[in-house]
């Protein structure tokens, strides 16, 4: 029972290859993210839940779905040698961070393989910045060095409520689409052609569905209201990361169970 172990090398086309990404050095303010990834899985097998998403596809030991453990990382640089490799294989690659700065080497690797794509990006947070703390991987800066490095044809950002003067020029300057959390309605959709690579950040989410974040900053989406978005979502996905969650100020591994909620919807939408 569960999701289905296989390692990298035996990945087969088109399957969907979970793996963690345990890197959370980036982190400006709390290091945790690195722990996330088991985690999640823990929470989609445990017995207080189903394997079921709810369109009724059954994820448990579904052939197309596999988790390959987490990577194993010399550095910051070797998230995009893990990927390509997954890539290589014909898989997509579902990246459990882990801390936001892992996008920009995912998309390194993505690039690579699918050329430029179109980012569905969703977040409390631009992560714009040009640099912070005199770090320019910082998880606050992803976005910045993927924009810059042309690996991204559009990139919108959704569910944003910390716009700065800083990320609002850097989105000018880079042509970024943002949705504000103060404007979004449940009629906006998402009309994208072309390949997509989804980053969802947990804090997209209001802190009273999520608290096992870093950085908790009110007003955002419920967990109802994403998972709507989510099953609207009518995309060409060629990859997605879920990052950000941060087990050590969870309460009671509720954040946990959100977390493997919106995986389980995410991978419902690849099925």
């Amino acid at each position: 029972m569960g999701i289905a172990r296989t390692s990298i090398s035996h990945l087969s086309k088109d399957q969907i290859a979970l793996i963690g990404i345990p890197f959370d050095a980036h982190a400006s303010f709390l290091q945790g993210p690195a722990k996330a990834p088991e985690l999640i899985i823990e929470a989609i097998e445990s017995d207080s839940a189903n394997y079921f998403t709810e369109s009724l596809n059954d994820l448990n030991e579904h052939p197309r779905i596999a988790w390959c453990g987490n990577a194993e990382l010399e550095d910051y640089f070797s998230i995009s040698q893990r990927i390509e490799a997954i890539l290589k294989k014909g898989a997509i690659p579902f990246s459990l961070g882990g801390d936001h700065s892992i996008t920009y080497p995912i998309l390194k690797a993505i690039h690579k393989h699918h050329g430029k794509v179109n980012i569905l990006h969703f977040d409390a947070h631009t992560d714009l910045y040009d640099e912070l703390d005199d770090n320019k991987y910082s998880h606050a800066c992803p976005f910045a060095r993927i924009m810059e490095g042309g690996l991204a044809e559009s990139l919108t950002q959704v569910g944003i409520r910390t716009l700065t003067q800083h990320t609002k020029e850097q989105a000018e300057r880079f042509g970024v689409n943002i949705i504000q959390m103060k404007d979004w309605t449940p009629e906006t959709r998402f009309e994208i052609e072309g390949p997509v690579y989804l980053s969802f950040d947990v804090d997209v989410l209001d802190p009273a569905f999520a608290p096992g974040i870093s950085h908790h900053e009110p007003g955002g989406f419920s967990t109802r209201e994403i998972l709507g978005i989510i099953q609207q979502l009518d995309l060409d996905i060629v990859g997605l990361d879920v990052v950000e969650y941060n087990p050590d100020r969870d309460i009671n591994g509720v954040t946990a169970m959100v977390a493997a909620k919106i995986v389980k919807e995410l991978i419902d939408r690849l099925l």
